[in-house]
């Protein structure tokens, strides 16, 4: 981008980076869309919401459409609150922030946190998004790998302790997915939860807990980091974008009020009235635990038809995590380059994204995210025997004998 604007020191940092959205693709019509990490489209409740947004009209008139919007909004965020506690976090209204979804609350975080000489620690591979916001801010990282039982915090305690014995800067923040992450579906398992708030506590980092996906576990529900946070070291980012609808933007942050009111500074009046008027409504007219089975149970049904899939077609140099909730597989296919191969998946009729997207160094990379959540499970079984078709045509002869 050409710099004709006295743009600030951050901003400038900003425009070494790609723009935003490299990872999305244009896909040819009829293509089986296992790119997509959007809810399958008979999931998202249209009429309910539709029902909501008429029966909030009628009765308040005009109110969810003025800048101060609905008394629902504080019906809104009560809800939150209240879902928190079932999961074992008390959060007063002061430490609450809702958000234009979870992006605008990572963003604010990372406005209020870093600088250009922060470093941030993450997962590698991490949900791409997230990665484009951060080093808008910094160029300083700390990529920690992930294994089928996530964020491999013994990996992570080694990284510190060199990194402090070296003299090095350590991290300001931690980014997880700790449960269903994106890319990889994995969860971080309970023993590495409550060693990387050990970790918090002897190094002196917070941690961004994004529970996007946390409320759509196959078979439970991991306990939440905040939930173990007896030092508020957690900054907890959840969202209803994967449980109700991404259109409606509607996110929020828990954590010490100090930090919630500093993120309401600068968030400022930057609400969606309406949208969080008519999610109120929506949710005070349904059973949220009905709700979530109806997800839950249609996700499981279509991981599981993913999976099978994979395990009939796929040739024997291809390996995958079996995800326990979410949205996603990560796909390993060894002496592949994922990038190279997209455009021949897409002229076979099936997307994927190439696994590049969701890390630091986006060099060649042989792993790729495939969604099972929006296709149907139909479609999931013919896009993987397509897919499967082009993994073996690229596979190299000598991997595939070995493997």
């Amino acid at each position: 981008m050409k710099q004709d604007y006295p743009f600030s020191k951050n901003i400038s940092l900003a425009f070494k980076n790609d723009p935003p959205g490299q990872w999305l693709l244009t896909l040819p019509e009829g293509c089986i869309r296992l790119s997509s990490g959007y809810p399958e489209p008979l999931l998202v409740p249209a009429v309910g919401l539709k029902t909501a947004a008429v029966r909030l009209l009628e009765e308040e008139q005009d109110l969810p459409l003025q800048y101060m919007g609905s008394p629902r909004i504080l019906q809104l965020k009560e809800f939150i609150q209240k879902r928190l506690a079932e999961r074992g976090v008390e959060v007063a209204k002061e430490e609450l922030l809702v958000t234009s979804g979870a992006c605008q609350g990572i963003d604010l975080i990372a406005r209020i946190l870093l600088d250009d000489q922060a470093v941030v620690a993450l997962e590698s591979p991490t949900y791409m998004e997230a990665l484009e916001v951060f080093q808008n801010y910094t160029e300083h990282f700390m990529a920690i790998p992930v294994d089928e039982q996530g964020l491999d915090t013994e990996q992570f305690a080694e990284m510190l302790e060199n990194g402090k014995r070296d003299g090095l800067k350590m991290p300001r923040i931690l980014y997880t997915i700790p449960t269903s992450q994106n890319p990889t579906g994995t969860t971080l398992t309970a023993k590495r939860r409550k060693r990387l708030l050990e970790l918090a506590e002897e190094f002196d980092f917070l941690i961004l807990e994004d529970d996007a996906y946390g409320e759509l576990g196959f078979t439970q529900r991991p306990r939440l980091l905040k939930a173990m946070d007896d030092n508020n070291r957690v900054l907890h980012i959840g969202s209803m974008s994967k449980v109700v609808a991404p259109g409606m933007r509607i996110g929020w942050v828990a954590g010490p009020e100090k930090l919630i009111k500093v993120l309401s500074w600068f968030k400022k009046d930057l609400n969606h009235p309406f949208a969080q008027s008519t999610m109120a409504s929506f949710l005070e007219s349904i059973d949220f635990d009905d709700h979530l089975k109806l997800l839950t149970d249609a996700y499981q049904a279509k991981s599981t038809a993913m999976i099978e899939a994979l395990e009939q077609f796929m040739p024997p140099a291809v390996t995958w995590y079996v995800p326990e909730g979410g949205y996603f597989v990560w796909v390993k296919i060894s002496g592949v380059d994922t990038a190279e191969m997209l455009s021949q998946a897409l002229d076979a009729g099936v997307s994927y994204v190439p696994g590049k997207h969701f890390f630091l160094d986006q060099e060649r990379c042989e792993y790729l995210r495939l969604s099972f959540s929006y296709a149907d499970a139909e479609a999931i079984v013919r896009g993987i025997q397509k897919l499967a078709e082009v993994v073996a045509a690229n596979v190299p002869e000598k991997t595939g004998q070995e493997s």
